[in-house]
């Protein structure tokens, strides 16, 4: 596209249906690597990605010619079909629907790098309901609690 210039710089959130822990971390490094390989295929720049056993966390530079909503498809369905074929779970794989994306300025680049990277660290102090419904505050979304991710209350289970 002559004479467009974009500098968008999006944080996606999408989970596993359910909820369920299913992503396990032998498996991280290649699911990270095919995540990756869709976002460059796209023509996109990944800048940091880390998938927990429940959800994942993208930070890509778009170009302009792409919608979010098509690069979390894509991403969403090769990705569960890659995770599927591959037999890193038992059964089909699916992502929930839904996903949430965050926009952030050049000069928070490497802040938000350091956040998706540190994931594991960062779960142990609070929970992945926590975590988003802070997102969603924070960036002065206004949401219906009936649409938003299925929780896991974790202490009703032990």
């Amino acid at each position: 596209m002559p004479n467009t210039y974009t500098q968008l710089y999006i944080h996606i959130i999408f989970t596993v249906r359910g909820r369920e822990n299913l992503l396990p971390a032998k498996h991280r490094e290649d699911i990270h690597k095919y995540i990756t390989g869709i976002v460059t295929k796209r023509k996109q720049k990944l800048l940091s990605i880390f998938a927990m056993p429940d959800h994942v966390h993208i930070f890509v530079g778009l170009t302009g010619d792409v919608a979010v909503s098509d690069l979390v498809r894509d991403i969403k369905s090769g990705s569960s079909k890659y995770i599927t074929e591959n037999n890193f779970v038992k059964g089909k794989f699916n992502w929930q629907t839904g996903y949430g994306a965050f926009s952030y300025s050049k000069s928070q680049i490497d802040k938000v790098n350091r956040y998706i990277l540190n994931q594991e660290q960062h779960h142990k102090k609070r929970t992945f309901k926590e975590e988003y419904l802070e997102f969603l505050e924070k960036f002065g979304i206004d949401y219906d609690e009936k649409y938003l991710f299925k929780w896991i209350d974790l202490s009703s289970k032990k």
